[in-house]
């Protein structure tokens, strides 16, 4: 029997890292968001994530990976890229809400 992990959510979504990367929403929709951190600082004795570069990308895998990326921005802490990415991904999902 397959060993089942249980994904760490946020907001009822799958977030997944990777290295500085995370992965926020399912790769089966049609949008998922990429957040890269670029750089960190120490805060005590933990190292914390300073500057994020955030991409909402099309999943589309008939789209040109230039072409999917339909918003990107910078943000300063890993909080507010989180609640852009948050927004992004909502609106992306549910247009006429």
């Amino acid at each position: 029997m397959p060993k089942t992990e249980k994904l760490l959510t946020y907001k009822g979504k799958p977030l997944v890292r990777c290295g500085k990367t995370l992965y926020y929403g399912n790769s089966y929709e049609p949008f998922v968001i990429m957040m890269q951190v670029v750089t960190t600082k120490t805060v005590g004795d933990m190292e914390i994530a300073d500057k994020v570069f955030v991409q909402l990308l099309n999943t589309d895998p008939s789209v040109r990976p230039r072409d999917a990326i339909v918003k990107k921005s910078e943000k300063k802490g890993l909080y507010a890229a989180m609640d852009i990415a948050s927004i992004w991904l909502e609106r992306a999902l549910n247009p006429t809400a």
